[in-house]
């Protein structure tokens, strides 16, 4: 079939992208190369992809409305995974207009030509944010999220209610994924595990915070792209068994569902830490920091519903991923 990818230059989009094209599949990717972090890795990805048969990328704003739908009416895609946003917990602090531009205003535009396009399917990336103040852990996609702790998790949940009333209204499957702390190859350079590889090589000090009293459901990009690949082939359907007078959050009576992607063992953020030191050979030093506003201290992830649904468990070990990113790494940066 032929899918559209937004976001086709970034981490998961591109490894997406990768394992649409070898399947067999025409993709359509489009993406505006913003500068939040550095171009050139995005550059690099395009790159990758360029050379591969049925893939055509074009350079395109989801914030801008018109050009977006002249492009996806040009290449009449069926279906939809929509990666596109502005990232990042504590970058929303200091640039929160860019997440209102691109994660509400772009999100829009892009519900609005499936609506007019009767798309298929529309996958998109929500997150684990979306949890903010909840302390049980694992999170549950059955759990109240109505206590975000930063703009950007406040724009995910945002999506997933913009999503849920045009599948209302217009009978759209649309189907959120919430990510768990995604790593490996090609992995973004402002997340933790390439932030702290660079500070371990070049022996300067980590910034932990929460005095390293920390727990992530770190989850290796391939079980990620295996999870969006299965969720785009089972388009949502209604629940038969909703009760409106006890609502589930997670499923509706529209096409519209809601899962977890997470590794499902949390690790402690100074084990995290020890798996980097012994894969790179060298010791790190750290700065203890107290927690920063709009983070929190644990992330675990059910996912359940998600094997219920596809019969699919993330299952790769913080171990062998690390083992990768690094061979990566190295590889890339010449370090």
């Amino acid at each position: 079939m032929k899918v559209l990818v937004t976001g086709a230059a970034g981490f998961i989009g591109m490894h997406t992208i990768e394992k649409l094209l070898a399947r067999g599949d025409d993709v359509v990717g489009i993406d505006n190369l913003s500068t939040y972090y550095d171009v050139s890795l995005k550059r690099a990805r395009l790159e990758r992809l360029s050379s591969k048969a049925n893939f055509h990328f074009d350079l395109v704003d989801i914030v801008d409305h018109e050009t977006t739908a002249d492009v996806l009416r040009k290449h009449k895609p069926q279906r939809i995974i929509h990666l596109a946003a502005q990232v990042g917990v504590r970058y929303s602090k200091q640039n929160p207009q860019s997440y209102i531009d691109t994660n509400l205003h772009g999100f829009a535009g892009i519900l609005e030509y499936c609506r007019q396009q009767a798309i298929e399917h529309l996958v998109y990336a929500s997150s684990s944010s979306v949890y903010g103040g909840n302390t049980r852990l694992p999170f549950s996609e059955h759990d109240n999220v109505d206590h975000p702790v930063s703009l950007y998790a406040a724009t995910k949940k945002a999506n997933e209610l913009m999503a849920h009333t045009y599948s209302h209204l217009y009978r759209i499957p649309t189907t959120g994924l919430r990510f768990f702390t995604v790593y490996g190859p090609w992995g973004r350079p402002d997340m933790a595990p390439s932030l702290f590889a660079a500070a371990i090589l070049a022996g300067t000090p980590l910034n932990v915070f929460n005095h390293g009293k920390m727990l992530r459901d770190f989850t290796y990009i391939d079980d990620v792209v295996e999870a969006v690949i299965r969720v785009l082939d089972k388009p949502a359907t209604a629940s038969s068994d909703f009760d409106s007078n006890s609502p589930d959050p997670a499923t509706s009576t529209a096409p519209y569902r809601i899962f977890n992607v997470g590794n499902s063992t949390p690790i402690a953020l100074m084990d995290f830490i020890a798996t980097l030191e012994k894969v790179l050979g060298k010791d790190a030093k750290m700065n203890r920091l107290p927690m920063e506003s709009g983070d929190v201290p644990a992330t675990s992830a059910s996912t359940v519903a998600l094997n219920d649904w596809v019969g699919f468990q993330p299952k790769t070990s913080i171990d062998d991923g690390i083992e990768q990113f690094i061979g990566w790494y190295r590889r890339f940066y010449d370090r």
